[in-house]
């Protein structure tokens, strides 16, 4: 597994780990996730009430002071998420259930539908699944990135406050 130019936000006592599909270039570049500025993940986050401020990708390790982890699925750095291959998903699943079994997140909530495919081969819905990793719960969100630009900001916004309303 190549190191990814996006280092993952790990901790004890998370409530919830994003994970992402794959480093873009702007996040690569800026050695954060969810940097390029059209990405509505941090927009998202503070809305929905995940944090009590926006945050810029920068400071992505203080997400830690709110229970919130990030990784990807996939660590190669692509122009878009299209430029993957099968190959960049393996171990994925065991990754993350490594990370479920040892930090105990209360969810790992996966940024966009491709980000889940990748990792377990299968096409989700959005929302909770009924597979779940080391006992801990899944949960699909919508793409935030611009390339997901079918799906509103209002409809991202729902999904991203029912994933909040599930937390303590």
């Amino acid at each position: 597994m190549s190191e990814s130019a996006v280092p993952d936000v790990l901790g004890p006592d998370l409530l919830v780990l994003f994970c992402g599909i794959n480093p873009g270039r702007a996040s690569a570049a800026a050695g954060a996730a969810f940097a390029n500025p059209r990405n509505d993940f941090w927009r998202l986050l503070c809305e929905a009430g995940f944090t009590a401020r926006l945050l810029e990708p920068r400071e992505q390790f203080e997400l830690l002071e709110f229970g919130i982890g990030l990784t990807n699925a996939a660590r190669r750095t692509t122009r878009g998420s299209s430029d993957l291959r099968a190959a960049d998903f393996v171990g994925a699943k065991e990754r993350l259930e490594e990370i479920a079994a040892t930090l105990r997140p209360g969810f790992i909530a996966f940024v966009g539908k491709a980000a889940y495919q990748g990792a377990f081969g299968e096409r989700p819905e959005l929302g909770m699944q009924e597979r779940s990793l080391a006992g801990v719960r899944l949960y699909v969100l919508p793409s935030t990135s611009p390339a997901n630009a079918a799906v509103s900001w209002d409809e991202r916004l729902r999904w991203f406050r029912a994933l909040r309303e599930l937390l303590p």
